[in-house]
């Protein structure tokens, strides 16, 4: 199971449940493979809709690495991803969203917390 406060998302791939994060290592990886200068642009390419679906893989293999799966990484290139490829987008953008802030919190009175 993913743990938020630890940038960890799930993500089910070829039916096996996979825990992904994005850690400083993988993220540089990931700015070499997405050809960005910075942590801004690439965050930035995302937010402005700009991203391919290359993009999207080379997230989740960064996902992938930074949350420690077995070298070599699962090829995601012909992978079933559960959800298909909206739920590939929406949790590469999880990641990125989870690797730079820190999740809420809901109490029970309705309030949330950061």
């Amino acid at each position: 199971m993913a743990n938020p406060w630890r940038g960890q998302v799930s993500l089910s791939v070829n039916g096996q449940d996979h825990v992904l994060r994005l850690t400083l290592g993988a993220l540089a990886e990931l700015e070499a493979a997405m050809q960005v200068g910075s942590l801004v642009e690439l965050v930035q390419r995302f937010e402005s809709g700009g991203y391919s679906s290359a993009d999207v893989l080379a997230i989740l293999t960064a996902g992938l690495k930074g949350a420690g799966a077995p070298d070599p990484v699962p090829d995601l290139t012909h992978a079933e991803i559960g959800g298909g490829p909206m739920k590939a987008a929406q949790t590469a953008a999880q990641l990125l969203v989870r690797a730079f802030s820190v999740p809420e919190t809901e109490h029970q009175d309705g309030t949330t917390t950061v």
